[in-house]
């Protein structure tokens, strides 16, 4: 066997055989659980807020306090592209879809338009 191999076949095989197994594990354990969730529920309500909250303070942060690349465009490209997706949303009765890609699309002929001088 050569030095510089380090997993041959059968281990990798094995490798995936574990990891497939973790994988479904988990999966088993969701179906299960899944059955006994209340969706009208307390908790389940909870958790519902939870989601959203936390989605909120994302969406903020990514707007408010961006990294990399992003902090280098403006805020109000930022802000006009976030109110167009609003908008979007609000008229496509919250389809989520519809309301991202014109976000996007915003932004990126902001970012366009800046780019080339106009703005």
């Amino acid at each position: 066997m050569d030095s510089g191999v380090i997993w041959g076949k059968w281990e990798l095989w094995g490798l995936l055989g574990l990891v497939s197994f973790a994988t479904y594990v988990w999966r088993a354990t969701g179906a299960t659980i899944a059955v006994r969730i209340v969706p009208d529920g307390a908790m389940f309500q909870w958790f519902s807020c939870l989601a959203y909250g936390m989605l909120a303070g994302l969406i903020s942060r990514i707007i408010l306090l961006p990294v990399g690349i992003l902090a280098e465009t403006p805020l109000v490209d930022r802000l006009v592209a976030l109110a167009a997706g609003f908008l979007v949303f609000a008229a496509f009765k919250r389809n989520m879809l519809p309301s991202m890609i014109s976000a996007v699309g915003v932004f990126g002929v902001l970012a366009a338009l800046r780019d080339f001088g106009v703005l």
